[in-house]
């Protein structure tokens, strides 16, 4: 064989393990959703895609027998072709006959080695890796062809790699379920990419985070709570109403715990226009039953029952039916939209020149843990705000300059109101100082 004609051949060899390249990394490389979405718009070739990848045993071992088979013919003919230009032209450089045959035997292979790995290996894989399912679509049906052809080569070779799979208990296909984690991942890079803003980022993830928080991370605890008496005068109502504006009140019998049902303001307001009296009692129609959940259902349980009864007003009770907490559906649409909304609010964590963060007791835990930028912390799950964090690691009620040391950082309580922690400074500590401590 000459010269040219062996170039051709390598050519071609190069371009038919390029070929197998770019099937093998399209087809591990597409994303079953923008598959998905394409054979929603009419693409049929991305069903049978989706179908491989299923049962992607027999298209990789066409793969695998392809690449390696114009492998071992490339090191042949290329070696074979361009060995004796080599050998010729170091022996006209001088070299003995022996060293020549050599040398030129590992230039031949250093060279036709270097071809299939830009040519047939990185070129093609980077270029199947930009669009994956873009490739795929194109390559699945030549390469099902190919299975055709070496159909009992694939039989064998397959059925070896089942038993392998068996032998160590392996799953033999592929998990294509879509976990929270996924979503979060593709999220981040979008906003990464620029395609989402860093405020839609936050509301998917807080979205997810839903099912984790429960209601007391968005609920106004009961030592805020505005509520009405049975007994109260209409002087006390409106005194209430005018210090203290809300578009909805608790009504209670003697005490906070001994809850009645609720009344909107936009009733009252009404009985105020029509010059009627404002007396809360149960005959006059103004009060309506009122939702009462425990202490310890996710918000987005909480969604589920707002649904369901029809309300957007709730009242939270512990184990031992005592009020703990009121929660809206408005309280719930504000944990989603994060700073999206309430841009008039005071913030609840605030970034210092110094690097430091001034937080609120009440502040949610997953709101601290992101915004200093830890993944975890001891006792999870005993907890949902930052007061509650300092309660567990110190195990006593925290006072005025009591501090928690843990993960590199420095938790101390600046300000106390009565028995609720008010304001707490989160410090970043240098690595000598980071040991640990709950004092």
């Amino acid at each position: 064989m000459g010269l040219t004609a062996s170039l051709i051949v390598i050519a071609l060899l190069i371009g038919a393990s390029a070929f197998f390249s770019i099937a093998e990394i399209s087809m591990a490389a597409s994303r079953r959703m923008r598959l998905q979405q394409m054979a929603d718009e009419g693409e049929t070739r991305a069903l049978r895609v989706m179908e491989v990848q299923e049962q992607p045993g027999n298209y990789f071992t066409v793969v695998q027998i392809g690449l390696n088979a114009v492998a071992i013919l490339g090191g042949i003919v290329g070696e074979g072709a361009l060995s004796p230009y080599f050998v010729q032209g170091l022996q006209l450089a001088g070299i003995a006959e022996p060293a020549a045959q050599s040398i030129g035997f590992v230039l031949a292979f250093l060279l036709v080695t270097s071809l299939f790995i830009l040519f047939a290996d990185l070129f093609p894989k980077r270029l199947g890796m930009i669009q994956p399912e873009q490739v795929a679509i194109r390559v699945v049906r030549p390469m099902q062809w190919w299975g055709l052809l070496l159909r009992p080569v694939v039989w064998v070779f397959n059925g070896l790699a089942n038993v392998l799979f068996k032998l160590f208990g392996l799953p033999s296909q592929r998990d294509d379920r879509i976990t929270h984690d996924d979503i979060l991942a593709l999220v981040e890079a979008g906003a990464q990419a620029g395609l989402l803003l860093e405020q839609e980022q936050q509301v998917i993830a807080n979205v997810f985070e839903l099912d984790v928080r429960t209601v007391e991370s968005a609920m106004t605890p009961s030592d805020r709570i505005v509520y009405f008496l049975l007994g109260d005068d209409e002087e006390q109502i409106r005194t209430r109403i005018a210090a203290e504006p809300h578009s909805t009140y608790l009504v209670c019998d003697g005490h906070i715990d001994e809850v009645v049902g609720y009344v909107d303001a936009a009733d009252l307001f009404q009985r105020v226009l029509q010059h009627q009296p404002l007396t809360l009692q149960r005959t006059e129609g103004l009060i309506k039953k009122v939702l009462i959940v425990p202490d310890r259902i996710t918000l987005s349980e909480m969604l589920a029952q707002f649904r369901q009864a029809h309300e957007d007003f709730a009242v939270i009770v512990n184990e031992y039916s005592l009020v703990v907490g009121v929660i809206t559906l408005n309280d719930v649409m504000s944990t989603v939209m994060g700073s999206l909304v309430g841009p008039d609010d005071e913030e609840q964590i605030v970034r210092r020149d110094d690097g430091s963060w001034l937080i609120d007791g009440v502040t949610p835990i997953v709101d601290v843990m992101r915004a200093i930028g830890v993944e975890s912390l001891p006792h999870e799950g005993q907890y949902d705000t930052l007061a509650g964090f300092l309660m567990v690691m110190l195990r006593r009620i925290p006072r005025r300059t009591d501090s928690v040391v843990w993960g590199g950082f420095k938790f101390e309580v600046m300000d106390v109101d009565s028995f609720r922690i008010d304001q707490v400074m989160v410090t970043r500590l240098p690595t000598a100082e980071a040991t640990p401590t709950g004092a």
